[in-house]
């Protein structure tokens, strides 16, 4: 039997968020009929300027058994303009599945789609998405989250991630893993959005003794910032330091200065320093306690981060030296690198409620 797959463009659309599930899709083959709906059937032009062909007009699609709505690069704009919402609706109430791709998981709970239900975004958006749509339980760290028949994931990418999801949903994992691999991407990457986000940035705080302190840590991450440190530089109690920074940054002492050297850690890693170096360099201290700390919130080892995320500097012959396609880092080949004790990937990469 044929999937018709319905992929909603719009003026100003994201290009990846229309072409990766198009890629997917179409890869995937037999078995699918895509097609690109828009407002009035007219072409669209995308945020990157490039023009889209439309299929069909959103009023004419009768029946879709996947509807793909993607993101909007000027939000706002998208959910002022009149119909759009009203269109995205329509069109979920003859879909059987509906699926966002980064800030279309706007269009969907500004629709009513997403109430009572678990979702994520672009993790840019997702404080954003959790206050304009308070029935909405967003997980920001997610790349992707299905609750029911809702799928929604984090940013451009992830669209190939959710999509890679709804094959392995209808086709099962071997033809997953087929379109997978003719995409040369991950069937499941490994971690959550805290990977590609900077996640530790200074809070805006202007507390005369909390301020110059987030400085210090800032300034030199591998110095002695240990609570009775920081406070005794403060010239206030531990406890009384410990509420200054809830109340200031939201989280704790020990919490802002973890967040600081986990940072340091990845830019050190990214420049091309080991793991050794990086951990005592960013003051983490050793490699295992680098690995558990990466486990903990990347989901990933260090060396494993390092080898997708390290420049790709040319080595000879021409070609890329860091990361080829016999290297590629996969669940397995996580699991069997030396001290790796965590997951083969993060349970929070994922989240489904059927």
């Amino acid at each position: 039997m044929t999937h018709s797959v319905v992929v909603f463009a719009f003026d100003g659309v994201r290009l990846m968020d229309v072409s990766a599930p198009l890629e997917v899709f179409t890869t995937a083959g037999g078995g699918y009929t895509v097609c690109v709906c828009t407002p009035d059937g007219r072409d669209v032009t995308t945020s990157a300027g490039l023009r889209i062909g439309a299929d069909v007009a959103a009023a004419e699609v009768r029946r879709a058994d996947t509807l793909v709505v993607p993101g909007a690069a000027d939000v706002d704009g998208f959910l002022r303009t009149v119909g759009t919402v009203g269109q995205v609706a329509a069109l979920a109430a003859v879909s059987g599945r509906v699926a966002a791709v980064c800030t279309g998981a706007f269009a969907l709970a500004d629709a009513g789609l997403l109430n009572g239900r678990r979702a994520t975004t672009h993790w840019e958006h997702a404080d954003a998405l959790a206050r304009r749509y308070p029935d909405v339980a967003v997980t920001p760290d997610a790349i992707y989250v299905q609750d029911g028949p809702v799928f929604t994931s984090a940013g451009v990418t992830a669209g190939i991630d959710v999509c890679l999801a709804l094959v392995e949903q209808d086709r099962g994992a071997e033809e997953a893993r087929r379109v997978a691999r003719d995409l040369v991407v991950f069937l499941q990457r490994p971690g959550g959005q805290s990977q590609f986000s900077a996640a530790s940035r200074t809070p805006p705080t202007r507390h005369p003794l909390v301020r110059p302190l987030l400085d210090a840590v800032v300034a030199d991450p591998a110095a002695d910032h240990s609570l009775r440190a920081m406070a005794r530089r403060a010239g206030v109690s531990t406890r009384h330091l410990t509420r200054l920074f809830r109340e200031q940054t939201g989280t704790s002492p020990a919490g802002f200065v973890e967040g600081v050297r986990l940072e340091a850690a990845r830019i050190l890693l990214e420049a091309g320093a080991g793991v050794t170096r990086a951990a005592a360099r960013s003051g983490i201290g050793s490699d295992e306690s680098l690995r558990r700390a990466f486990a903990r919130h990347f989901g990933v080892t260090p060396s494993a981060y390092a080898a997708r995320f390290r420049g790709t500097a040319v080595g000879e012959g021409g070609y890329a030296s860091t990361l080829t396609s016999s290297s590629v880092i996969t669940p397995s080949t996580m699991r069997n690198e030396r001290n790796w004790k965590g997951p083969a990937s993060s349970l929070s990469a994922v989240e489904t409620r059927t």
